[in-house]
Protein backbone atom coordinates (compact mmCIF):
# COMPACT_ATOMS: atom_id res chain seq x y z
CA UNK A 1 0.00 0.00 0.00
CA UNK A 2 1.54 3.24 -1.10
CA UNK A 3 0.57 6.67 0.06
CA UNK A 4 -0.67 7.41 -3.45
CA UNK A 5 -3.00 4.46 -3.24
CA UNK A 6 -4.67 5.78 -0.16
CA UNK A 7 -4.79 9.53 -0.78
CA UNK A 8 -6.71 11.24 -3.51
CA UNK A 9 -5.19 14.33 -5.18
CA UNK A 10 -5.80 17.52 -3.31
CA UNK A 11 -6.47 15.96 0.09
CA UNK A 12 -4.62 17.37 3.04
CA UNK A 13 -1.35 15.55 3.86
CA UNK A 14 -2.28 15.86 7.54
CA UNK A 15 -5.28 13.65 6.86
CA UNK A 16 -3.45 11.08 4.78
CA UNK A 17 -3.48 7.39 5.62
CA UNK A 18 0.22 6.73 5.14
CA UNK A 19 2.32 3.60 5.19
CA UNK A 20 3.76 4.82 8.48
CA UNK A 21 0.36 5.00 10.16
CA UNK A 22 -0.72 1.58 8.89
CA UNK A 23 2.68 0.20 9.90
CA UNK A 24 2.37 1.40 13.50
CA UNK A 25 -1.17 0.04 13.75
CA UNK A 26 0.05 -3.23 12.18
CA UNK A 27 2.43 -3.57 15.13
CA UNK A 28 -0.40 -2.86 17.59
CA UNK A 29 -2.43 -5.71 16.10
CA UNK A 30 0.57 -8.05 16.17
CA UNK A 31 0.63 -7.57 19.93
CA UNK A 32 -3.17 -7.90 20.14
CA UNK A 33 -2.88 -11.29 18.43
CA UNK A 34 0.03 -12.23 20.67
CA UNK A 35 -2.15 -11.64 23.73
CA UNK A 36 -4.80 -13.95 22.26
CA UNK A 37 -2.39 -16.77 21.43
CA UNK A 38 0.37 -16.52 24.02
CA UNK A 39 -1.51 -17.78 27.06
CA UNK A 40 -3.14 -20.82 25.40
CA UNK A 41 -0.23 -23.24 26.05
CA UNK A 42 0.23 -21.75 29.53
CA UNK A 43 -3.20 -22.66 30.92
CA UNK A 44 -2.16 -25.81 32.76
CA UNK A 45 1.13 -24.38 34.17
CA UNK A 46 -0.67 -21.24 35.35
CA UNK A 47 -3.43 -23.32 36.93
CA UNK A 48 -0.82 -25.35 38.83
CA UNK A 49 0.92 -22.15 39.94
CA UNK A 50 -2.40 -20.83 41.29
CA UNK A 51 -3.22 -24.24 42.81
CA UNK A 52 -6.50 -24.58 40.90
CA UNK A 53 -7.91 -27.13 38.46
CA UNK A 54 -7.57 -26.56 34.72
CA UNK A 55 -11.36 -26.34 34.46
CA UNK A 56 -11.41 -23.39 36.87
CA UNK A 57 -9.41 -21.40 34.32
CA UNK A 58 -12.71 -21.01 32.46
CA UNK A 59 -13.69 -18.43 35.07
CA UNK A 60 -10.82 -16.21 33.94
CA UNK A 61 -11.99 -16.40 30.33
CA UNK A 62 -15.60 -15.71 31.36
CA UNK A 63 -14.59 -12.69 33.44
CA UNK A 64 -12.49 -11.20 30.65
CA UNK A 65 -15.30 -11.77 28.17
CA UNK A 66 -17.75 -10.02 30.46
CA UNK A 67 -15.52 -6.99 31.09
CA UNK A 68 -14.57 -6.60 27.43
CA UNK A 69 -18.14 -6.90 26.14
CA UNK A 70 -19.32 -4.16 28.51
CA UNK A 71 -16.28 -1.88 28.21
CA UNK A 72 -15.95 -2.02 24.41
CA UNK A 73 -19.02 0.06 23.42
CA UNK A 74 -18.29 2.61 26.15
CA UNK A 75 -14.68 3.09 25.08
CA UNK A 76 -15.60 3.14 21.38
CA UNK A 77 -18.17 5.86 22.06
CA UNK A 78 -15.66 7.85 24.09
CA UNK A 79 -13.28 7.59 21.15
CA UNK A 80 -15.89 9.23 18.92
CA UNK A 81 -16.42 11.93 21.54
CA UNK A 82 -12.92 12.94 22.65
CA UNK A 83 -10.60 11.39 20.05
CA UNK A 84 -9.84 7.84 19.05
CA UNK A 85 -6.12 8.11 19.80
CA UNK A 86 -6.76 9.20 23.38
CA UNK A 87 -8.95 6.19 24.09
CA UNK A 88 -6.51 3.90 22.29
CA UNK A 89 -3.82 5.17 24.66
CA UNK A 90 -6.11 4.75 27.67
CA UNK A 91 -7.10 1.19 26.78
CA UNK A 92 -3.45 0.31 26.11
CA UNK A 93 -2.40 1.71 29.48
CA UNK A 94 -5.11 -0.30 31.25
CA UNK A 95 -4.14 -3.46 29.36
CA UNK A 96 -0.46 -2.95 30.18
CA UNK A 97 -1.21 -2.39 33.87
CA UNK A 98 -3.32 -5.55 34.00
CA UNK A 99 -0.63 -7.54 32.14
CA UNK A 100 2.02 -6.50 34.66
CA UNK A 101 -0.38 -7.25 37.51
CA UNK A 102 -0.76 -10.83 36.22
CA UNK A 103 2.93 -11.44 36.87
CA UNK A 104 2.58 -10.89 40.61
CA UNK A 105 -1.01 -12.07 41.10
CA UNK A 106 -0.41 -15.11 43.26
CA UNK A 107 -3.97 -16.02 44.21
CA UNK A 108 -7.17 -16.83 42.37
CA UNK A 109 -9.02 -13.57 43.06
CA UNK A 110 -6.26 -11.13 42.11
CA UNK A 111 -5.41 -13.14 39.00
CA UNK A 112 -9.11 -13.16 38.06
CA UNK A 113 -9.35 -9.36 38.34
CA UNK A 114 -6.11 -8.77 36.43
CA UNK A 115 -7.06 -11.22 33.69
CA UNK A 116 -10.48 -9.59 33.32
CA UNK A 117 -9.01 -6.08 33.05
CA UNK A 118 -6.59 -7.25 30.39
CA UNK A 119 -9.63 -7.57 28.12
CA UNK A 120 -9.54 -3.84 27.35
CA UNK A 121 -7.40 -4.67 24.31
CA UNK A 122 -10.54 -5.74 22.41
CA UNK A 123 -11.26 -2.08 21.60
CA UNK A 124 -7.96 -1.61 19.76
CA UNK A 125 -9.10 -2.80 16.32
CA UNK A 126 -12.38 -0.80 16.25
CA UNK A 127 -10.50 2.34 17.30
CA UNK A 128 -7.84 1.73 14.64
CA UNK A 129 -10.53 1.32 11.96
CA UNK A 130 -12.11 4.57 13.14
CA UNK A 131 -8.75 6.38 13.00
CA UNK A 132 -8.11 5.19 9.45
CA UNK A 133 -11.61 5.97 8.22
CA UNK A 134 -11.68 9.41 9.86
CA UNK A 135 -8.34 10.42 8.33
CA UNK A 136 -9.36 9.11 4.89
CA UNK A 137 -12.83 10.66 4.95
CA UNK A 138 -11.85 13.67 2.78
CA UNK A 139 -9.90 11.59 0.25
CA UNK A 140 -12.85 10.37 -1.80
CA UNK A 141 -11.70 6.75 -1.37
CA UNK A 142 -12.24 6.37 2.38
CA UNK A 143 -14.12 3.08 2.11
CA UNK A 144 -11.57 1.41 -0.16
CA UNK A 145 -8.71 2.72 1.96
CA UNK A 146 -10.30 1.42 5.15
CA UNK A 147 -10.98 -2.00 3.59
CA UNK A 148 -7.36 -2.44 2.50
CA UNK A 149 -5.91 -1.20 5.78
CA UNK A 150 -8.29 -3.29 7.89
CA UNK A 151 -7.35 -6.37 5.87
CA UNK A 152 -3.70 -5.76 6.75
CA UNK A 153 -4.58 -5.26 10.41
CA UNK A 154 -6.45 -8.59 10.48
CA UNK A 155 -3.38 -10.22 8.91
CA UNK A 156 -1.30 -8.74 11.74
CA UNK A 157 -3.81 -10.01 14.30
CA UNK A 158 -3.63 -13.57 12.98
CA UNK A 159 0.16 -13.48 12.65
CA UNK A 160 0.38 -12.28 16.23
CA UNK A 161 -1.84 -15.14 17.38
CA UNK A 162 0.42 -17.64 15.62
CA UNK A 163 3.54 -16.04 17.08
CA UNK A 164 2.00 -16.00 20.55
CA UNK A 165 0.93 -19.63 20.43
CA UNK A 166 4.41 -20.67 19.30
CA UNK A 167 6.21 -18.49 21.85
CA UNK A 168 4.24 -19.13 25.04
CA UNK A 169 5.11 -22.75 25.72
CA UNK A 170 8.66 -22.47 24.34
CA UNK A 171 9.52 -19.49 26.52
CA UNK A 172 8.10 -21.21 29.59
CA UNK A 173 10.44 -24.15 28.90
CA UNK A 174 13.35 -21.78 28.23
CA UNK A 175 12.76 -20.11 31.60
CA UNK A 176 12.72 -23.48 33.35
CA UNK A 177 9.00 -23.36 34.08
CA UNK A 178 9.19 -19.97 35.82
CA UNK A 179 5.96 -18.08 35.22
CA UNK A 180 7.17 -14.59 36.22
CA UNK A 181 9.62 -14.03 33.33
CA UNK A 182 7.25 -15.86 30.97
CA UNK A 183 4.37 -13.52 31.80
CA UNK A 184 6.66 -10.48 31.58
CA UNK A 185 6.98 -10.90 27.79
CA UNK A 186 3.39 -9.93 26.83
CA UNK A 187 3.38 -7.23 29.52
CA UNK A 188 6.51 -5.69 27.99
CA UNK A 189 5.01 -5.97 24.49
CA UNK A 190 1.87 -4.07 25.52
CA UNK A 191 4.05 -1.41 27.15
CA UNK A 192 5.85 -0.95 23.83
CA UNK A 193 2.45 -0.58 22.14
CA UNK A 194 1.72 2.40 24.39
CA UNK A 195 4.92 4.09 23.23
CA UNK A 196 4.15 3.26 19.60
CA UNK A 197 0.65 4.75 19.81
CA UNK A 198 1.88 7.79 21.72
CA UNK A 199 4.57 8.76 19.20
CA UNK A 200 3.56 6.95 15.99
CA UNK A 201 -0.20 7.46 15.69
CA UNK A 202 -1.34 10.99 14.83
CA UNK A 203 -3.79 12.83 17.06
CA UNK A 204 -7.40 12.51 16.03
CA UNK A 205 -9.94 15.29 16.41
CA UNK A 206 -13.57 14.50 17.32
CA UNK A 207 -15.75 14.84 14.23
CA UNK A 208 -18.66 16.38 16.16
CA UNK A 209 -18.59 18.89 18.97
CA UNK A 210 -20.74 19.18 22.09
CA UNK A 211 -21.05 15.45 22.68
CA UNK A 212 -22.28 13.96 25.97
CA UNK A 213 -21.84 10.46 27.32
CA UNK A 214 -25.17 8.72 27.73
CA UNK A 215 -24.38 7.17 31.12
CA UNK A 216 -27.93 5.92 31.65
CA UNK A 217 -28.00 4.24 28.25
CA UNK A 218 -24.66 2.54 28.80
CA UNK A 219 -25.78 1.41 32.26
CA UNK A 220 -28.85 -0.27 30.75
CA UNK A 221 -26.76 -1.76 27.95
CA UNK A 222 -24.20 -3.02 30.45
CA UNK A 223 -26.95 -4.63 32.53
CA UNK A 224 -28.33 -6.41 29.45
CA UNK A 225 -24.89 -7.66 28.41
CA UNK A 226 -24.11 -8.70 31.99
CA UNK A 227 -27.28 -10.78 32.24
CA UNK A 228 -26.85 -12.38 28.80
CA UNK A 229 -23.15 -13.23 29.04
CA UNK A 230 -23.54 -14.46 32.63
CA UNK A 231 -26.48 -16.69 31.71
CA UNK A 232 -24.56 -18.22 28.81
CA UNK A 233 -21.53 -18.83 31.03
CA UNK A 234 -23.70 -20.55 33.65
CA UNK A 235 -25.41 -22.54 30.89
CA UNK A 236 -22.05 -23.99 29.94
CA UNK A 237 -21.30 -24.82 33.57
CA UNK A 238 -24.71 -25.98 34.84
CA UNK A 239 -26.24 -27.40 31.65
CA UNK A 240 -29.64 -26.93 30.07
CA UNK A 241 -31.49 -28.39 33.07
CA UNK A 242 -30.97 -25.34 35.29
CA UNK A 243 -34.19 -23.33 34.87
CA UNK A 244 -32.77 -20.23 36.50
CA UNK A 245 -30.14 -19.98 33.75
CA UNK A 246 -32.89 -19.63 31.15
CA UNK A 247 -34.68 -17.12 33.36
CA UNK A 248 -31.49 -15.08 33.54
CA UNK A 249 -31.14 -15.20 29.75
CA UNK A 250 -34.78 -14.13 29.28
CA UNK A 251 -34.27 -11.24 31.68
CA UNK A 252 -31.23 -10.12 29.69
CA UNK A 253 -33.13 -10.20 26.40
CA UNK A 254 -36.18 -8.43 27.85
CA UNK A 255 -33.98 -5.72 29.34
CA UNK A 256 -33.29 -4.49 25.80
CA UNK A 257 -36.88 -3.19 25.71
CA UNK A 258 -36.38 -0.44 28.32
CA UNK A 259 -32.95 0.21 26.81
CA UNK A 260 -34.54 0.82 23.39
CA UNK A 261 -37.29 3.00 24.87
CA UNK A 262 -34.70 5.08 26.72
CA UNK A 263 -32.31 5.44 23.76
CA UNK A 264 -34.96 6.57 21.28
CA UNK A 265 -35.65 9.56 23.52
CA UNK A 266 -32.03 10.69 23.79
CA UNK A 267 -30.52 13.39 21.61
CA UNK A 268 -27.05 11.79 21.76
CA UNK A 269 -27.72 8.13 22.69
CA UNK A 270 -25.20 5.50 23.69
CA UNK A 271 -26.29 3.44 20.67
CA UNK A 272 -28.15 5.28 17.93
CA UNK A 273 -30.90 2.77 17.19
CA UNK A 274 -32.11 4.82 14.23
CA UNK A 275 -28.73 4.31 12.56
CA UNK A 276 -28.63 0.70 13.70
CA UNK A 277 -31.87 -0.13 11.87
CA UNK A 278 -30.81 1.33 8.49
CA UNK A 279 -30.48 -1.16 5.60
CA UNK A 280 -26.71 -0.65 5.44
CA UNK A 281 -26.13 -1.24 9.15
CA UNK A 282 -28.42 -3.86 10.68
CA UNK A 283 -27.43 -6.72 8.33
CA UNK A 284 -23.76 -6.03 9.11
CA UNK A 285 -24.29 -6.13 12.87
CA UNK A 286 -26.52 -9.22 12.59
CA UNK A 287 -23.87 -10.91 10.45
CA UNK A 288 -21.21 -10.12 13.06
CA UNK A 289 -23.29 -11.86 15.74
CA UNK A 290 -23.97 -14.90 13.57
CA UNK A 291 -20.33 -15.01 12.45
CA UNK A 292 -19.18 -15.01 16.06
CA UNK A 293 -20.88 -18.39 16.49
CA UNK A 294 -18.38 -20.06 14.17
CA UNK A 295 -15.25 -17.93 14.40
CA UNK A 296 -15.20 -17.93 18.22
CA UNK A 297 -17.12 -21.08 19.04
CA UNK A 298 -15.99 -23.74 16.57
CA UNK A 299 -12.21 -23.77 16.92
CA UNK A 300 -12.03 -25.79 20.14
CA UNK A 301 -14.50 -28.45 18.88
CA UNK A 302 -12.50 -28.78 15.66
CA UNK A 303 -9.30 -29.29 17.66
CA UNK A 304 -10.85 -31.90 19.94
CA UNK A 305 -12.45 -33.70 16.97
CA UNK A 306 -9.17 -34.39 15.19
CA UNK A 307 -7.40 -35.23 18.47
CA UNK A 308 -10.00 -37.82 19.57
CA UNK A 309 -8.92 -41.46 19.63
CA UNK A 310 -10.48 -43.31 16.64
CA UNK A 311 -11.76 -45.88 19.14
CA UNK A 312 -14.54 -43.37 19.79
CA UNK A 313 -15.86 -44.03 16.30
CA UNK A 314 -14.49 -40.81 14.81
CA UNK A 315 -11.40 -38.63 15.03
CA UNK A 316 -7.78 -39.32 14.14
CA UNK A 317 -5.92 -39.35 17.45
CA UNK A 318 -3.58 -36.58 16.33
CA UNK A 319 -0.91 -35.38 18.79
CA UNK A 320 -0.82 -31.75 19.89
CA UNK A 321 1.88 -30.87 17.33
CA UNK A 322 -0.25 -32.16 14.44
CA UNK A 323 -3.32 -30.34 15.76
CA UNK A 324 -1.23 -27.15 15.85
CA UNK A 325 -0.31 -27.69 12.21
CA UNK A 326 -4.00 -27.99 11.28
CA UNK A 327 -4.84 -24.83 13.19
CA UNK A 328 -1.91 -23.15 11.44
CA UNK A 329 -3.34 -24.12 8.04
CA UNK A 330 -6.67 -22.65 9.09
CA UNK A 331 -5.07 -19.40 10.25
CA UNK A 332 -3.13 -19.11 6.99
CA UNK A 333 -6.40 -19.40 5.09
CA UNK A 334 -7.88 -16.69 7.35
CA UNK A 335 -4.92 -14.45 6.51
CA UNK A 336 -5.40 -15.15 2.80
CA UNK A 337 -9.11 -14.29 3.03
CA UNK A 338 -8.35 -11.03 4.81
CA UNK A 339 -5.84 -10.03 2.12
CA UNK A 340 -8.10 -11.00 -0.79
CA UNK A 341 -11.22 -9.22 0.48
CA UNK A 342 -10.30 -5.71 -0.64
CA UNK A 343 -9.11 -6.92 -4.07
CA UNK A 344 -12.30 -8.88 -4.72
CA UNK A 345 -14.48 -6.02 -3.44
CA UNK A 346 -12.74 -3.61 -5.81
CA UNK A 347 -13.55 -5.84 -8.80
CA UNK A 348 -17.16 -6.58 -7.76
CA UNK A 349 -18.82 -4.69 -4.91
CA UNK A 350 -18.27 -4.83 -1.13
CA UNK A 351 -21.83 -6.14 -0.69
CA UNK A 352 -21.33 -9.08 -3.06
CA UNK A 353 -17.97 -9.87 -1.48
CA UNK A 354 -19.54 -9.92 1.99
CA UNK A 355 -22.24 -12.29 0.77
CA UNK A 356 -19.64 -14.52 -0.88
CA UNK A 357 -17.52 -14.60 2.28
CA UNK A 358 -20.51 -15.64 4.42
CA UNK A 359 -21.36 -18.35 1.87
CA UNK A 360 -17.80 -19.69 2.05
CA UNK A 361 -18.05 -19.96 5.85
CA UNK A 362 -21.39 -21.75 5.57
CA UNK A 363 -20.25 -24.14 2.85
CA UNK A 364 -17.00 -24.91 4.68
CA UNK A 365 -18.73 -25.98 7.90
CA UNK A 366 -21.59 -27.82 6.21
CA UNK A 367 -19.01 -29.82 4.22
CA UNK A 368 -18.02 -31.39 7.55
CA UNK A 369 -21.38 -33.17 7.76
CA UNK A 370 -20.73 -35.59 4.86
CA UNK A 371 -16.96 -35.19 4.64
CA UNK A 372 -15.09 -35.70 7.92
CA UNK A 373 -13.60 -39.16 7.50
CA UNK A 374 -10.06 -38.16 6.52
CA UNK A 375 -7.47 -35.52 7.34
CA UNK A 376 -7.71 -34.24 3.77
CA UNK A 377 -11.46 -33.69 4.22
CA UNK A 378 -10.91 -31.74 7.42
CA UNK A 379 -8.14 -29.57 5.96
CA UNK A 380 -10.16 -28.69 2.84
CA UNK A 381 -13.23 -27.83 4.93
CA UNK A 382 -11.21 -25.66 7.29
CA UNK A 383 -9.51 -23.81 4.45
CA UNK A 384 -12.83 -23.03 2.74
CA UNK A 385 -14.32 -21.76 6.02
CA UNK A 386 -11.09 -19.92 6.83
CA UNK A 387 -11.07 -17.97 3.57
CA UNK A 388 -14.58 -16.69 4.27
CA UNK A 389 -13.77 -16.02 7.93
CA UNK A 390 -10.72 -13.92 7.07
CA UNK A 391 -12.73 -11.84 4.63
CA UNK A 392 -15.47 -11.24 7.20
CA UNK A 393 -12.98 -10.33 9.93
CA UNK A 394 -11.62 -7.61 7.66
CA UNK A 395 -14.93 -6.59 6.14
CA UNK A 396 -17.31 -6.20 9.05
CA UNK A 397 -15.68 -3.37 11.04
CA UNK A 398 -14.80 -1.43 7.88
CA UNK A 399 -18.34 -1.90 6.50
CA UNK A 400 -19.85 -0.69 9.77
CA UNK A 401 -17.58 2.37 9.75
CA UNK A 402 -18.58 3.11 6.15
CA UNK A 403 -22.28 2.87 7.01
CA UNK A 404 -22.01 5.07 10.11
CA UNK A 405 -22.71 8.82 10.08
CA UNK A 406 -20.05 11.35 11.00
CA UNK A 407 -19.05 11.02 14.65
CA UNK A 408 -20.14 7.39 15.06
CA UNK A 409 -17.44 5.39 13.27
CA UNK A 410 -15.85 4.09 16.46
CA UNK A 411 -19.04 2.87 18.10
CA UNK A 412 -20.26 1.32 14.82
CA UNK A 413 -17.03 -0.62 14.32
CA UNK A 414 -16.97 -1.54 18.01
CA UNK A 415 -20.48 -2.98 17.92
CA UNK A 416 -19.37 -5.57 15.38
CA UNK A 417 -16.94 -6.87 18.00
CA UNK A 418 -19.61 -6.78 20.73
CA UNK A 419 -22.19 -8.71 18.70
CA UNK A 420 -19.49 -11.14 17.53
CA UNK A 421 -18.50 -11.77 21.14
CA UNK A 422 -22.11 -12.41 22.15
CA UNK A 423 -22.43 -14.89 19.29
CA UNK A 424 -19.25 -16.62 20.39
CA UNK A 425 -20.42 -16.79 24.01
CA UNK A 426 -23.72 -18.30 22.90
CA UNK A 427 -22.05 -20.92 20.71
CA UNK A 428 -19.44 -21.94 23.28
CA UNK A 429 -22.22 -22.60 25.78
CA UNK A 430 -24.45 -24.48 23.33
CA UNK A 431 -21.60 -26.47 21.80
CA UNK A 432 -20.29 -27.45 25.22
CA UNK A 433 -23.69 -28.84 26.16
CA UNK A 434 -24.10 -30.56 22.77
CA UNK A 435 -20.74 -32.31 22.94
CA UNK A 436 -21.41 -33.51 26.47
CA UNK A 437 -24.78 -35.04 25.54
CA UNK A 438 -25.83 -37.81 23.17
CA UNK A 439 -24.52 -41.35 22.88
CA UNK A 440 -21.78 -42.25 25.34
CA UNK A 441 -18.52 -42.81 23.50
CA UNK A 442 -16.20 -45.77 23.91
CA UNK A 443 -13.60 -43.20 24.93
CA UNK A 444 -14.68 -41.70 28.24
CA UNK A 445 -13.26 -38.24 27.63
CA UNK A 446 -14.56 -37.85 24.06
CA UNK A 447 -17.60 -35.81 23.10
CA UNK A 448 -20.49 -37.35 21.21
CA UNK A 449 -20.41 -37.46 17.40
CA UNK A 450 -23.95 -36.10 17.36
CA UNK A 451 -22.60 -33.08 19.23
CA UNK A 452 -20.07 -32.45 16.48
CA UNK A 453 -22.83 -32.67 13.89
CA UNK A 454 -24.65 -30.00 15.91
CA UNK A 455 -21.55 -27.77 15.83
CA UNK A 456 -21.11 -28.07 12.08
CA UNK A 457 -24.78 -27.61 11.22
CA UNK A 458 -25.21 -24.60 13.52
CA UNK A 459 -22.03 -22.91 12.24
CA UNK A 460 -22.88 -23.58 8.60
CA UNK A 461 -26.55 -22.72 8.96
CA UNK A 462 -26.00 -19.41 10.74
CA UNK A 463 -23.43 -18.38 8.12
CA UNK A 464 -25.96 -19.05 5.36
CA UNK A 465 -28.55 -17.03 7.26
CA UNK A 466 -26.03 -14.17 7.45
CA UNK A 467 -25.50 -14.38 3.68
CA UNK A 468 -29.27 -14.12 3.23
CA UNK A 469 -29.47 -11.08 5.50
CA UNK A 470 -26.71 -9.33 3.58
CA UNK A 471 -28.87 -9.50 0.45
CA UNK A 472 -30.97 -6.72 2.04
CA UNK A 473 -27.98 -4.35 2.00
CA UNK A 474 -28.26 -1.72 -0.77
CA UNK A 475 -26.30 -2.77 -3.85
CA UNK A 476 -23.70 0.01 -3.68
CA UNK A 477 -23.40 0.20 0.11
CA UNK A 478 -19.86 0.65 1.48
CA UNK A 479 -18.64 1.73 -2.00
CA UNK A 480 -16.89 5.03 -2.57
CA UNK A 481 -18.49 7.58 -4.95
CA UNK A 482 -17.16 7.46 -8.52
CA UNK A 483 -13.76 9.10 -8.87
CA UNK A 484 -12.73 11.58 -11.52
CA UNK A 485 -10.42 10.23 -14.21
CA UNK A 486 -7.34 11.68 -12.51
CA UNK A 487 -8.37 10.31 -9.12
CA UNK A 488 -9.09 6.93 -10.63
CA UNK A 489 -5.62 6.84 -12.11
CA UNK A 490 -4.11 7.63 -8.73
CA UNK A 491 -6.28 5.04 -7.00
CA UNK A 492 -5.17 2.30 -9.36
CA UNK A 493 -1.49 3.21 -9.23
Amino acid sequence: MTSAAVRAPGSRPAGAVTLGLVGWLFFVEIVSGLLQGYYIPLVSPLARALRIDDAQFNWFEAAQLLVSSIALPVLAKLGDMIGHKRILLLSTALTAAASWWLIFAGDFTSFLVAWALQGFYVVWLPLEVAIIFSRARTSGVANATTRRATGLLVVALQLGAIIGALMGGRLLDAFGGATIPTLAIPAAAVSVVFVVVLFGVPRTVPEKADRTLDAGGFALLGLSLLLITSSLTFLRINGVGAWWVWALLAAGLLSFLPFGWFELRKKDPAIDLRVLRTPSMWPVQATAGLFGISVLGAQVPLSTFVATDPAAGYGFGLPASAVSNLIGAYLLSVITGAILFSFVARRTTPRLTLIGAALLVGIGYLMFVPFHGSIVNVVVNMIVAGLGSGALLAALPSAAAAAAPVGQTGIAAGLTNTTKTIGGTFSSAIFGVALASGTVSAVATAGSLSGYYTVWIVCGGTALVAAGLLVFVPKLAFSDPPLSSSSAATESS
